[in-house]
């Protein structure tokens, strides 16, 4: 263990093999975006295996909401540096992200070989639904867990729930504010003393269409996308189409629809479609370029301050920052499930499969989330060509 934890009093009670491979683990069968991957991170490591205690992965989710990029690769990489600092949340990282990254590049040879992929919308009708019960259902126990009947966190929870679901955006000074108040009242003024700062700015310069080969635009964009988005997931979406579809012009509309398909219908983080469009405008060396400009300044803006809050993430000033804006990064993953709730329940099927989704995990929660995945496919495939001759 010459990674041994420097800053816990106690030495873990896992291996970093354990640890990696769980995210490989988690990057090969869990769906549902971020907000569902989080929600699994939290079951597993904190309530079932204990590895990770509540404290720190509180720390680890501020300060990924706090940081652009996206959140779950993020919360990895963090839980990963808990008792094995810059190694564990760089193999973390890699075991997170590696298996989705070689389905979708998989599928994007498919893609291009077989001329698209005209059954993903039929699956995605069941998977989204069924999807939707998954995140609705980790929000809930989230709430119950980190919110408790405080009144101050509740109100910091419902306004940032709200603000999501009416614009459908993440705000950081929602998080900033959430936990500055929580931060004003739980600690007297006088402990308002100078703190170290950590902070980081990745610039990106503007890279001209003429001038730089192809490859090196593709690492530009992509790693703009990963420092100046926050909230990733659905979240990023918007920015990339304007860079690819608009700027660009590497993919056209369908194909673009289709490679935010393929990120929701594959396990792992959504953000993982950059290797599918990266595949598609320069092949596996485009696929490879646009995920390590994606993922790099996340990595980084999770390593850097990462000290900083292992040091001083307990002290009272902090801990009363950090549970205010949980509570805002909470609301706002409540705020998303009534978002993508909207998107994917467009009708009664929809409807019926994500409450079955909810009831069945609900009932009977060791049943694997990947088992309720498919069997939502194969809803998807056998209902939708009934839905859509309606």
């Amino acid at each position: 263990m010459s990674e041994a934890a420097i800053d816990t009093p106690t030495a873990p009670s896992y291996s970093l093999w354990d640890l990696t491979c769980y995210a490989l683990r988690l990057g090969s069968i869990g769906f549902g975006g971020p907000v569902a991957l989080i929600g699994y991170m939290h079951r597993d490591l904190v309530e079932r295996r204990k590895w990770i205690s509540e404290a720190d992965y509180k720390e680890g989710l501020t300060l990924a909401q706090l940081m652009p990029g996206p959140l779950a690769a993020q919360l990895a990489m963090y839980l990963g540096y808990v008792h094995y600092r810059r190694l564990g949340a760089t193999l973390v990282g890699i075991g997170f992200v590696l298996p989705s990254f070689l389905m979708v590049v998989a599928l994007g040879w498919l893609y291009q070989r077989f001329g698209g992929l005209s059954w993903m919308q039929a699956a995605f009708y069941g998977v989204g639904a069924a999807v939707i019960g998954i995140i609705a259902l980790s929000a809930v126990k989230l709430t119950r867990k980190n919110i408790g009947k405080n009144p101050m966190l509740w109100g910091i929870y419902l306004v940032s729930g709200t603000l999501t679901a009416v614009t459908a955006s993440e705000y950081l000074w929602v998080f900033l504010l959430g936990g500055g108040l929580v931060w004003l009242v739980r600690t007297p003024p006088k402990l308002l003393q100078r703190r170290p700062r950590t902070s980081l700015i990745l610039v990106v310069p503007a890279l001209g269409a003429t001038q730089v080969p192809l490859l090196l635009q593709i690492f530009g964009f992509f790693a703009k996308a990963g420092a100046c988005v926050f909230g990733s997931g659905l979240a990023i979406v918007p920015f990339l189409y304007g860079g690819v579809v608009t700027e660009h012009h590497w993919l056209g509309e369908r194909q673009f629809i289709d490679a935010v398909a393929v990120a929701m219908i594959t396990p792992g983080p959504v953000v993982i479609t950059v290797g599918f469009i990266g595949y598609l405008v320069a092949g596996l060396q485009g696929a490879i370029v646009a995920a390590v400009g994606m993922f790099l300044p996340c990595y980084l803006f999770t390593v850097i301050p990462a000290p900083y809050f292992r040091k001083h993430g307990k002290r009272p000033g902090i801990v009363a920052f950090i549970a205010g804006a949980t509570a805002a990064a909470i609301g706002t993953i409540a705020g998303s499930v009534i978002v993508l709730g909207m998107r994917s329940i467009i009708d009664v099927p929809t409807a019926l499969i994500a409450l079955a989704a909810v009831g069945v995990l609900w009932k009977f929660d060791k049943i694997p989330e990947p088992v309720i995945v498919v069997v939502a496919a194969a809803l998807g495939l056998l209902l939708y060509p009934l839905a859509a001759h309606h």
